[in-house]
């Protein structure tokens, strides 16, 4: 049998894969001590920066978690849903693109 020897000249194109932002949105009910624990359990933020977070999120009605592929973001946000109903608290975790 003959050997054959082929040489492909192909460029591979690699993009950065999209990123969404996970965002956690203020409410008369959820305890600040309860998003500061989602803070540090599902993002694992550090207890300063969870405090800080949390308070962006108390004077500015959202703020920013984490950023993260679709489907890790997606996951993040639906173990939010899930401690928030467990707990009884009515915190709501959004994605979006990040621009």
């Amino acid at each position: 049998m003959p050997k054959f020897e082929e040489e492909l000249d192909v460029e591979l194109e690699l993009q950065e894969p999209v990123m969404f932002r996970v965002l956690l949105h203020n409410d008369d009910y959820t305890s600040m001590d309860f998003v500061v624990d989602v803070l540090t359990g599902i993002f694992h933020k550090s207890e300063e920066q969870a405090v800080q977070i949390m308070l962006q999120i108390h004077e500015k009605d959202r703020a920013i978690c984490g950023v993260y592929s679709f489907e890790i973001a997606q996951t993040k946000a639906q173990q939010v849903k899930q401690s928030a109903k467990q707990n009884e608290f009515p915190l709501l975790a959004t994605i979006e693109e990040d621009a």
